[in-house]
């Protein structure tokens, strides 16, 4: 009896390879959410939120080192580094420095141009030049911007899901930001006890769960490791407003879920900074030093 050849042998492992299973495509979605008092956000009903703390891990205890006004807390949550860094520390985004730290979409594409990157806001400083933005730029493959302040956050909020749920059913992108505003405006006009807030969140969670199913209708999906990022900014005072340095102004919540996270993943000092690098880490990418990111992985270590 024969033996085989080895290049008979390395036929056969390339046909096994290739009769297993399909690669699996790592894929991102970053749900933002403005202004969500975690312990409010326990007290409603959020069904769509509380499935994905489920099967995954959430920390509504998180002290944020960026000032409570949404300029510094988006800027640190979506480039990974405090205000010291991006130099925002106001709702005036001027100056920044988001040539040396940009958002993680932006550096995504300026990483690799082959990244499929999608985002959509109603609140115009993130997406468009107004009070010294965009804090997302131009660079990502594709930036929608429906401006709250014109059509009000609501409609605002209703469009810009409806957008990513097409965008997300449609096409196939690997990392993607979904801004919800109202919250934070319900808050500033009613109270942050308010039952119009609490309405609020709640309807933040059925948007939530659209954009949940939206990414597990895709046809795709089987072959795809989805990570779903899901945080706020800062949090409201009773009287409604923020800006100050009050534990409900300052705490803030974090939850990630997917195949990848792992149930007891997040470290005690998890913080907003974490979503930035998480979801460049869950894509692959090798967080450079140089960086000099403030961000740690967050989240990570399940196996699918």
């Amino acid at each position: 009896m024969t033996r085989p050849t080895n290049v008979v042998c390395a036929i056969a492992v390339l046909l096994l390879a290739a009769c297993g299973e399909p690669r699996i495509e790592k894929k991102v979605l970053v749900i933002g959410i403005d202004g969500v008092r975690p312990d409010v956000l326990a007290e409603v009903h959020t069904p769509a939120i509380d499935a994905l703390a489920a099967e995954g891990a959430f920390d509504g205890r998180i002290q944020t080192k960026a000032q409570t006004r949404s300029g510094p807390g988006w800027s640190s949550m979506l480039t990974g580094v405090w205000p010291d860094k991006h130099r925002v520390t106001s709702n005036d985004f001027t100056p920044n420095n988001y040539a040396m730290y940009p958002d993680f979409l932006t550096r995504l594409e300026l990483i690799d141009g082959q990244f499929s990157t999608f985002a959509v806001v109603d609140w115009a400083p993130l997406g468009s030049e107004a009070s010294g933005g965009p804090l997302l730029s131009d660079t990502i493959d594709v930036k929608l911007d429906f401006d709250g302040n014109q059509i009000g956050y609501q409609e605002g909020d209703i469009r810009s899901v409806a957008a990513a749920v097409r965008f997300l059913e449609n096409q196939d992108p690997d990392a993607a930001f979904v801004y919800i505003g109202y919250p934070d405006v319900a808050a500033e006009d009613h109270g942050g006890r308010s039952q119009e807030y609490h309405l609020s969140i709640e309807n933040a969670d059925v948007h939530v769960g659209r954009l949940v199913a939206a990414v597990r209708n895709r046809p795709t999906y089987e072959r795809e490791d989805w990570l779903i990022l899901v945080s706020t900014d800062h949090g409201q005072r009773d009287e409604g407003g923020h800006g100050g340095d009050s534990p409900e102004e300052q705490t803030v919540f974090y939850l990630a879920s997917g195949p990848s996270v792992g149930e007891s993943a997040l470290p005690r000092d998890v913080n907003i900074v974490d979503v930035a690098v998480t979801a460049l880490t869950h894509l692959g990418i090798v967080i450079d030093p140089a960086w000099h990111l403030d961000g740690r992985v967050s989240g990570l270590g399940g196996a699918r």
